[in-house]
């Protein structure tokens, strides 16, 4: 950790490491041939992409920081009594959305998160279709959040719920089913109007940071590496992600790296207090 202990100090290491791998998932994804595509023991899709982006991001972080250890998704998952050791650590997704890589639809992104503490105090999401490259961190009581796009930075910040009009809700393109379609309705008898828009990958988080979405809901399984980089944003942004008894999402608190069900909110007020813990 720098001296004053600012994550913001590791940002252009972090974003040069992001934007190599993305380089390299975008040479194979524009490959003339098909993307041949295994199965990890969990049935999830696992691709030379996600394979490279992983060997690219380690070193990348063991040159910047050898004392800080590395989970990523494509390593082997240390055994908690060694994990619940760890005071900070960088929590990697190669390549969320494997299956929006596949498809060719471009939703699919990078990420690298810094968590102390059980808390993601820093994240960078890359999308590299679109060069895009969110990032945030809260620290010592300041937030913020950024969106990089054409070498241009702005600030972003997530927006206040207007409790009688409308409300966006992103959601899964794969997943949600029954249990957000109850969900929905409920929203219905309280917003004049919910807009419901489906896209794949952590690009749903960083919606809600940017403030183009109020609400995303995940009542669907999640493993910690698919959320903490964007959750680390949201918290710049000034948003939240609670489970489905309003508690801060914590990471590395258990021996399983499941993520309970959850919702990313650009604020917690009464309206959803009510309506969440319904």
């Amino acid at each position: 950790m720098p001296e004053n202990g600012i994550p913001a100090q590791y940002h252009q290491s972090l974003r040069a490491i992001m934007h190599r791998a993305g380089d390299a998932i975008l040479e194979v994804y524009s490959a003339a041939e098909g993307v041949e595509v295994m199965t990890k023991d969990d049935d999830s899709p696992l691709t030379i992409a996600d394979q490279r982006a992983h060997k690219i991001i380690v070193e990348g972080l063991r040159e910047l920081d050898s004392s800080i250890p590395v989970l990523s998704e494509e390593s082997d998952l240390q055994d908690y009594e060694i994990r619940r050791q760890w005071q900070r650590y960088w929590l990697v997704d190669p390549l969320d959305g494997t299956k929006e890589f596949i498809n060719r639809n471009g939703e699919f992104t990078v990420n690298i998160a810094l968590i102390e503490s059980g808390r993601p105090v820093a994240g960078w999401v890359y999308v590299p279709v679109k060069e895009k490259l969110y990032y945030g961190w809260s620290h010592d009581g300041q937030h913020e959040a950024f969106l990089e796009e054409s070498d241009k930075v702005e600030t972003i910040s997530r927006r206040r719920l207007n409790p009688e009009g409308k409300v966006v809700v992103v959601a899964s393109r794969r997943h949600g089913g029954e249990a957000l379609q109850g969900m929905l309705e409920k929203a219905q008898q309280v917003f004049s109007e919910v807009d419901l828009q489906s896209i794949g990958s952590s690009l749903k988080i960083c919606l809600v940071a940017e403030g183009k979405a109020d609400w995303y809901p995940r009542l669907a399984p999640t493993s910690e590496w698919d959320t903490a980089a964007a959750h680390a944003v949201l918290l710049g942004a000034g948003g939240v992600m609670v489970d489905t008894e309003l508690a801060s999402l914590e990471y590395n608190q258990k021996e399983s790296i499941l993520n309970p069900f959850f919702h990313a909110l650009g604020e917690t007020n009464e309206i959803w207090q009510s309506l969440l813990k319904e």
